[in-house]
């Protein structure tokens, strides 16, 4: 192909600084200088090898439809150029011709949004005509061929269907054809809108800050280096040091009169450290008057120290308020409250006020100390009153409300502090306002917990008195009935010596409990008028623990419990009364053994330590409720006591060992996890210094004894069952005796009793269960069942009724009621 060559202005270098680098902005065109090819393009070359979807276009496009003619027949210098702005990756147009007709590439066709790809060929105006007044001036004066640069200039553009304010920064430059002449307008840009709206909103908030700045309420102020120089002040902290010029001054040059005072070393130390300072109530003695003289405020300051890119100090920010009035009020009230203080306190007294527009209570500053709490909510103080308590205080409060009077009343609170329940005695007292509606209730709480707990303490001392009293008749009844049975034993038997033994040892054995049971309420009357007197020797424990163990094996073999002992030390001695020593370990035994179901485990263990010895019972039964553990070594305080736990005793075997062991100079603890898991109580005492030669001595067991007979008798109380079954026979009955419920069921069906005589306190199922259990069975349907029990009450005999029993008699049993009872049975 030919070649000559061709010339056709191109774009020119960015303009370039009076520092001779370029600027960072779009291009702007003067006049170009002159870029020239060699040869001539050939129409099969036009855009063929421009990548883009607007050469794409471009190449499809009908140019028949535009002024712009074929590409083929356009000036060289055109096609030059539009080359150039299509592979060109910054948003550029070209305008050609009379009718300015619109080139662009791919970076321009993101900025025409939904015009493109129709603006492809059409005139300038009509493509944006929403913005030609703006941008018409400058194209003319492009088409004159002066370069125009406008930067972030607003725009108005519908190009995505709706007005959307624009900015745009732009170089309009004019284009020539081969002859020198202006065809066209070029033009490069970028949309800054994103910027400028950046920019817009950023100076809008630091105006934001700024006005927050000067009109916060708390004092504020800018110090810039070593010397605090003031940069900025607000009106709170010209309004705190008075009106004077601060700005560009040192701090100490500014508001000397603050000298001496700690400020100014406060702010040294922070700018050299770096660390922050906070004051509180600070006194600050400044000239805010025109009068120049000294005024007390009270200020809460912070000083932070802020810092420069490289991270070093470069000037502190202070903030604060000033709280002199705040201060003033409270050392006021602090003067009033002191005398009111004393006497709450004395009295354990809180004074309160309820407002009830703010819906918040005011405390007396001895609220934590008695109540446990102060706070104002009045939600939250609802939540410290036990529950059942509080409907009751509202209704008083509601009713005193309704009628302006005032209300009383006691209930109990939870202390958060501690848990502890608190019995609170609240008087209230409702305010009215001048039209006498109510706007506050002020009153007054007292702690009458130690009352309280004196009258629950008296109440308790009364009821474990009469639960005592009966107990002890039950108890009384238990070895009366074997007795009374005896005696008549005794009428019957005539010159029979065997049945005169049998009944003589029966009354033996039981008047040795009753008097077992005597001496335990005379030591009790001793102990608790502090006359028990101890016969003080070296005592080994070890010999009285054997003893102790040996006067407790028969109730411990009688309920079948297996025993295991541990002593780590032969021998440890103690100074103390051997016969009350033994006591004390009879009756943890005695204890452990009657509240264990039968078959149970007892653990007795001696080991010393730290100059003491240690003596542990413990058993895997019954155990103790939470609740009853703090008092179990009280006087008369017993577990539940059921009718299968006969054996409970008085109540007060565990109130004889603290003192024995107080008397000792030792302590006594109980530990139990709660009901059904077993109970360990643990003795201590101090250790002697000597070791004596002696050792006690152990004492025989005993074991009982039962009998097959006609009539069957239950009862768990051997001598009671061998005296009636004894009596019975010398009646002529033929009579089998059993210790327990499980026994009774096994052989009843066999035995085919007429007669069931139950006790009510079996230890392995009550007599009332056994009673239904036996009326279950079609066999014993017609049985008499006999219900023969210490328990006399009335509601005892309701429930005896209920169970199926035909009779109740209490212990000791009328020999004639109960004669006239079988044979009106045997016979009826």
């Amino acid at each position: 192909m030919s070649c000559r060559a061709t010339c056709f202005p191109g774009p020119s270098h960015p303009p370039i600084s009076r520092a001779g680098t370029p600027l960072t902005r779009p291009w702007v065109w003067s006049r170009p200088p002159v870029l020239c090819y060699e040869g001539r393009m050939s129409k099969p070359d036009l855009f063929d090898s421009v990548p883009g979807e607007v050469a794409a276009l471009m190449r499809e496009f009908d140019w028949s439809r535009s002024t712009l003619g074929d590409p083929s027949a356009w000036p060289q210098s055109l096609r030059a150029l539009v080359s150039f702005m299509l592979h060109l990756k910054f948003p550029m147009f070209i305008t050609w011709g009379e009718g300015l007709a619109f080139l662009y590439n791919d970076a321009y066709a993101e900025v025409l949004g939904a015009k493109h790809p129709a603006a492809l060929g059409q005139p300038f105006q009509q493509i944006w005509a929403e913005i030609w007044h703006d941008v018409e001036p400058l194209a003319r004066r492009a088409l004159s061929g002066e370069a125009v640069y406008r930067e972030n200039l607003p725009l108005l553009m519908r190009r995505k269907g709706f007005d959307e304010q624009t900015w745009f920064t732009f170089s309009y430059s004019p284009v020539y054809d081969e002859t020198g002449v202006v065809r066209g307008v070029g033009c490069t840009c970028i949309e800054t809108t994103r910027t400028v709206l950046a920019e817009r909103h950023q100076e809008e908030e630091n105006e934001r800050l700024r006005m927050l700045f000067k009109q916060a309420p708390g004092i504020m102020a800018v110090l810039r280096g070593p010397e605090h120089v003031f940069e900025h002040t607000n009106e709170a902290y010209l309004d705190l040091v008075g009106e004077r010029d601060l700005i560009g001054k040192p701090v100490r040059i500014a508001i000397p009169d603050a000298a001496g005072q700690g400020f100014f070393e406060l702010l040294d130390r922070v700018y050299t450290t770096g660390e922050p300072v906070v004051g509180r109530a600070a006194p600050l003695r400044v000239r805010r008057g025109s009068d120049g003289s000294l005024e007390l405020r009270y200020v809460d300051f912070i000083y932070q120290p802020f810092r420069n890119p490289a991270g070093l100090v470069d000037g502190i920010f202070v903030e604060g308020s000033d709280v002199t009035e705040a201060v003033v009020a409270l050392q006021e009230l602090r003067k009033t409250e002191d005398w009111l203080q004393d006497g709450l306190a004395a009295g354990r007294m809180v004074a309160w006020e309820w407002s009830l527009a703010a819906d918040e209570i005011r405390y007396s500053s001895n609220a934590s100390e008695v109540l446990g709490y102060s706070t104002t909510r009045v939600d939250e103080n609802w939540q410290y009153m036990v529950p059942e308590d509080a409907p009751r205080l509202r209704a008083a409060i509601d009713e005193a409300l309704r009628t302006r009077g005032s209300y009383r009343d006691l209930g109990r609170r939870i202390s958060p502090a501690t848990g502890r329940v608190m019995w609170i005695e609240q008087r209230g007292r409702v305010i009215t306002d001048a039209q006498g509606e109510p706007v506050a209730v002020r009153g007054i709480n007292v702690d009458v917990t130690e009352r309280i707990s004196a009258e629950n303490e008296l109440k308790e001392a009364s009821r474990r008195k009469d639960v005592f009293l009966a107990m002890l008749a039950h108890e009384i009844r238990n070895p009366l009935a074997p007795i009374s049975t005896a005696a008549q034993l005794l009428r019957l038997a005539g010159s029979d010596t065997r049945r005169v033994a049998q009944a003589g040892d029966i009354i033996s054995r039981q008047v040795r409990h009753l008097t077992e049971l005597v001496d335990d309420l005379l030591d009790v009357s001793r102990v608790t008028r502090g006359q028990v007197e101890l016969e003080m020797a070296l005592v080994d424990i070890k010999s009285t623990v054997h003893a102790a163990i040996e006067q407790s094996r028969p109730l411990i073999e009688t309920r079948h419990h297996v025993l295991s002992t541990r002593m780590e030390a032969d021998h440890a001695w103690v100074k103390g009364d051997r016969t009350r020593l033994v006591q004390v370990v009879v009756n943890l035994l005695n204890n452990a053994a009657k509240y264990t179901p039968q078959g149970g485990q007892l653990d007795l263990s001696v080991h010393v330590h730290s100059g003491e010895v240690k003596i542990c019972v413990s058993d895997n039964g019954s155990g103790i409720e939470p609740e009853l553990l703090p008092h179990v070594f009280d006087l008369f305080t017993q577990g539940e006591r059921t009718p299968d736990r006969s054996q409970g005793g008085l109540g007060i075997g565990l109130a004889l060992v603290k003192s024995m062991v107080g008397l000792h100079g030792g302590r006594v603890e109980a530990f139990s996890d709660g009901p059904g898991k077993g109970a360990t109580f643990e003795v201590v005492l101090p250790l002697a210094q000597a070791d004596p030669a002696d050792r006690p001595a152990t004492g025989p067991s005993a074991g009982p004894d039962t009998r097959p007979a006609r009539i069957l008798v239950v009862d768990d109380n051997v001598d009671a069952g061998e005296s009636l079954s004894a009596l019975l026979e010398a009646e002529g009955h033929q009579v089998l005796v059993l210790a327990d419920a499980a026994g009774a069921l096994a052989r009843a069906d066999e035995y085919r009793p007429d007669v069931f005589i139950l006790d009510i306190g079996l230890p392995d199922m009550s007599g009332f269960d056994l009673a239904r259990a036996l009326r279950a069975r079609p066999v014993h349907a017609r049985a008499t069942m006999v219900a023969l029990t210490g328990y006399g009450q009335p509601h005892d005999r309701v429930l005896s009724r209920a169970a199926g029993f035909d009779h109740h008699l209490v212990k000791p049993a009328d020999l004639e009621r109960l004669n006239y009872i079988l044979t009106h049975r045997a016979y009826g």
